[in-house]
């Protein structure tokens, strides 16, 4: 049973290192670490600290606000913490929670989902297929039946059918996909400390779907993949998950991160979802994202970038 989590991949040093590669400054305070986001037109930034779990990252508030100040920071936004909402039944985590609430203010937005699939991998491999729904468990069988084989990649042939994949599948469900720099840099960042991984399913020796899996600490994480839009019988995305839990509990995880899930069955997500849990996870809510203000600027910066997003979901539903 999944009560609480560790310190989330985002968090970790070479996740901070990726970001500076990419052009993004990365700055630690304590053990808590941000990346530095520029304002159009104001001569500030939005220091974004993505999945900072409270209760296991130590830092103090009065460090953190003189390193956002120097850095011209205007706040700090701590994007959908890795914290869930049910391990604040305990006193300790409620205790951390309500002193963050005291000191930020909710933000208005968040970047990663509120709400995520977690999967307990720790148990023997019979107990995790037993949870396993039964279509899933089929189909699971079916594409291994079928012939869909899944190796690991870590290569350049890899991340070529990676980035192709990848495109492919953000085009036909149309979402806009980072660059082939961003994952191809992602990749060899992690790689080189044994933190990343690529497979890819194969059907008579061409590649049917790939998934880029990152692990950190006790967490193996699914952020990113990409299927062809033919062969969709072949189930090869299903035997995949099963190869990736299986990765997981080799590189010796307890915990498969999902990276994303819904909780509203009318939501274009949750077909996502619905894959994601007949592997027996469960849908878990992490508590809300909080907002650090440092300048009193980041009043108007909110009100202006309200009005910017409003737009945005008025032109997205005409």
């Amino acid at each position: 049973m999944i009560e609480d989590l560790d310190i989330h991949l985002v968090q970790s040093r070479q996740w901070g290192e990726f970001k500076q590669q990419m052009g993004t400054r990365a700055v630690t305070v304590g053990e808590i670490q941000f990346t530095k986001h520029k304002i159009p037109f104001l001569p500030f930034y939005v220091g974004y600290a993505p999945k900072v779990n409270f209760i296991k990252q130590k830092f103090t508030w009065q460090e953190l606000k003189d390193a956002a100040a120097n850095e011209q920071c205007l706040f700090i936004r701590f994007d959908v913490p890795n914290v869930l909402k049910s391990s604040i039944r305990k006193e300790s985590a409620a205790q951390t929670v309500s002193e963050v609430e005291k000191r930020c203010t909710r933000s208005p937005r968040s970047t990663f989902t509120k709400y995520n699939v977690l999967l307990d991998i720790s148990p023997p491999e019979e107990k995790i297929i037993a949870n396993f729904t039964s279509k899933t468990r089929y189909n699971s069988r079916l594409a291994s039946k079928r012939g869909v084989t899944v190796k690991l990649e870590n290569n350049e042939t890899g991340l070529k059918i990676f980035n192709e994949l990848h495109k492919i599948t953000a085009k036909r469900q149309h979402f806009l996909p980072h660059s082939e720099e961003y994952y191809t840099k992602v990749f060899n960042t992690l790689y080189a400390d044994n933190m990343a991984n690529i497979l890819v399913a194969y059907f008579e020796d061409k590649a049917q779907a790939t998934w880029m899996l990152l692990n950190y600490k006790d967490t193996i994480y699914y952020p990113y993949g990409g299927s062809v839009t033919e062969n969709r019988s072949l189930m090869a995305s299903n035997l995949m998950a099963w190869e990736a839990i299986k990765l997981g509990k080799r590189l010796g995880c307890r915990m498969f991160d999902m990276w994303g899930a819904t909780n509203k069955r009318d939501h274009p997500y949750w077909g996502f979802t619905k894959f994601k849990l007949g592997y027996g996870g469960e849908l878990f809510e992490y508590i809300d994202s909080y907002d650090f203000v440092v300048n009193p600027l980041y009043y108007l910066f909110n009100l202006t970038y309200g009005a910017f997003w409003k737009l945005q979901d008025m032109r997205r539903k005409v």
